[in-house]
């Protein structure tokens, strides 16, 4: 299993060990975006819908998954977040909304899956609490952007 750091020698799953490596401030931003219909954007935008305020909703949520990540994915250490941050942009022209959060620790091991698993919930949330009105919505793209930090440094997300 070279080059995956989750499998041992003899190939089984266990949790990486971080102690040896230094303490650092780590930050990882990650984003997708939801598509809909545009009288669904409306919705959302003007404040109409029916279960309130969706982006408020969706923001409080993100926040709540980055905070339980290590519950979701098995592998993962379970975190003291220092900050994070989430960010919704408005894209009218492909009636769509762009979930982007920034993650950040002082720690041994980076925060990638919290802003990952940030960034999937936050549009998760968009799409429940509009589902009655538009169940064809589309959640696409959602991926590290950017990771500083740690041994393996600065790394940037092309395009």
């Amino acid at each position: 299993m070279s080059g995956f750091t989750h499998f041992d020698e003899s190939g089984q799953a266990h949790m990486v060990g971080v102690a040896e490596k230094a303490e650092t401030r780590r930050i990882a931003r990650a984003g997708g975006k939801i598509s809909m219909q545009p009288a669904t954007l409306r919705l959302i935008v003007e404040g109409g819908a029916k279960k309130g305020d969706v982006l408020g909703v969706a923001r409080i949520a993100a926040i709540q998954a980055s905070k339980r990540t290590s519950d979701l994915i098995p592998l993962c250490h379970p975190l003291a977040l220092t900050h994070v941050g989430v960010a919704f942009s408005v894209d009218e022209a492909n009636s769509a909304i762009e979930c982007v959060v920034t993650a950040e620790t002082l720690g041994r091991t980076g925060v990638e899956m919290e802003a990952l698993a940030a960034a999937s919930v936050g549009l998760l949330t968009i799409y429940d609490m509009c589902k009655a009105v538009d169940r064809g919505m589309r959640i696409d793209g959602i991926r590290l952007l950017e990771k500083q930090g740690g041994k393996s440094g600065h790394w940037v997300a092309e395009g």
